[in-house]
């Protein structure tokens, strides 16, 4: 028992400082990627470096798929998720070693028996002191597209194995008690209203609803659909989203395949090992529709600067011009004080400290937007001109100048992409979910140098049409 707190506190010690330079920034990166008889997908990076496990599961549980009037229920399914899990016994009947090849028909179940040693209810600080006892980390949230759970923990197996066995209890058995989620949604709606006091939240809230509409990348959190949610229906997003078969497992650290594809079944054994096939699909999800016209709303607002959101529907993480797109952006705005943006806003006229662009691509089209801060007196000049600047760029694409300076920034700060694990783990997750070709990572910064001008003038023609943009202006002068 000495020796394992002895390594749990040196784990605690790694993983407070991040700081690995990984051995593959300079090198090849194999992914392999392999799906499990349950239907899971796995992707593993071996990195054999450091004594340690970085793991990611993703499922199409995010916020696209809440109700309109249960706005925020992804979120708070996942955020409630670590409050608690029930008691139970140590694996589902099925077991982990079967689990990746259950037959048909093999779940009964949320409630499915369970074998093995009884195993006691955990209440939110029961669960801290036993991940703090491993000197692991887990975590969830909730995105737009997905529900995401985490798990980082030394491959020691005194600490590795009750690590997974404890995160596999996370994942399938959340108690959400009832107290608790009180308590949160208590405490959730009182920092809704005091986010209603702050300039960036509020102009946020109005922006994404002009840009996205009726889409669900558009819904807001608040009080009252907060106030809908229960505990059961908690339960039941938990039990309709979180499904073995439709996780997408991603591992990054000093594990073998063999090894990795134990931890992941391992990982789902509890949850119910019913087909995809067996199950109802999941329901469509619209696209999100294009701007019709171009809308500017006006917020009054006390605020010693007027805060300005412009921009639109942009595409798809999937979109083959996404390269072409990525390398303009930071022409465009991306790129901080060499972008053409901040040379012409800010640089040349001193209308703002800082003005920015950026693309957000999901599973459906994220919004293109630019944003900035300014005096209110001169907000209409500074919005003049950033439209103009947008315009143009969309219409003439960048100088030959511009690329070359964007692709040695891109290329030459590759590196500090996949500088951990951890940031290893973002990428292959990315590579998961968006189902991206396995070399992604190797052949990334050759797609960079292939992006020509023609290309960016060209995919930013088709993306973005600067005549129907909204632009939300919060604070300015009456």
């Amino acid at each position: 028992m000495i020796a394992t707190k002895k390594i749990a506190a040196r784990a605690l010690v790694v993983c407070a400082t991040g700081l690995f330079v990984h051995t593959f920034a300079l090198a090849t990166i194999p992914v392999q990627h392999w799906t499990q008889a349950s239907g899971a997908q796995v992707y593993l990076i071996e990195s054999p470096a450091v004594p340690m496990l970085d793991v990611q599961l993703d499922f199409d549980a995010g916020s696209r798929r809440d109700p309109l009037d249960q706005a925020g229920l992804a979120e708070m399914t996942a955020a409630l998720l670590e409050k608690g899990v029930r008691a139970g016994g140590s694996e589902r009947s099925a077991g982990p070693s079967q689990a990746s090849s259950a037959p048909s028909g093999g779940s009964k179940g949320r409630e499915a028996t369970s074998v093995g040693a009884f195993e006691p209810a955990l209440d939110e600080n029961a669960l801290g002191e036993a991940w703090a006892d491993l000197g692991a980390q887990f975590g969830a949230g909730a995105s737009a597209d997905r529900m995401s759970f985490s798990l980082r923990t030394l491959t020691d197996p005194a600490l590795l194995e009750p690590a997974v066995a404890l995160a596999a209890r996370q994942i399938a058995e959340p108690s959400y008690p009832d107290a608790v989620w009180q308590r949160e949604r208590q405490r959730l709606q009182a920092a809704l209203k005091e986010s209603y006091t702050r300039p960036g939240a509020v102009i946020g809230r109005a922006y994404a609803q002009a840009v996205y509409g009726q889409h669900p990348y558009g819904f807001e959190t608040t009080e009252a659909s907060l106030g809908r949610i229960s505990v059961a229906d908690l339960k039941a997003a938990h039990e309709r989203g979180v499904v073995a078969c439709r996780a997408r497992i991603s591992l990054v650290g000093a594990v073998t395949r063999a090894q990795a594809d134990g931890i992941a079944t391992r990982l789902l054994s509890r949850l119910p090992q019913t087909p995809c096939a067996s199950l109802p699909p999941l329901p469509v999800i619209a696209e999100v529709e294009p701007l019709a016209q171009a809308q500017e709303k006006i917020i009054p607002f006390d605020s010693a600067q007027a805060h300005v959101l412009m921009g639109q529907p942009g595409f798809k993480r999937a979109d083959p011009d996404y390269f072409a797109l990525t390398v303009g952006n930071y022409i465009l705005g991306g790129g901080g004080f060499v972008s053409r943006l901040t040379h012409e806003v800010r640089e040349k006229r001193g209308l703002t400290y800082g003005v920015s662009s950026s693309f957000s691509p999901g599973l459906h089209a994220g919004s293109f937007t630019v944003g900035l801060q300014t005096r209110p007196d001169q907000t209409a000049q500074a919005v003049a001109l950033t439209r103009q600047v947008v315009k143009g760029f969309v219409a003439n694409g960048p100088t030959e100048a511009e690329l070359k300076a964007a692709k040695d920034n891109l290329v030459g700060g590759f590196a500090l992409r996949i500088d951990s694990n951890r940031k290893l783990l973002a990428n292959l997750a990315g590579i998961a979910w968006n189902g991206l070709p396995l070399d992604y990572l190797d052949t990334w910064t050759q797609q960079v140098q292939k992006v020509s001008v023609a290309d960016i003038k060209a995919a930013f023609a088709r993306k973005l049409q600067p005549e129907k943009m909204v632009t939300v202006i919060l604070g300015a002068a009456k």
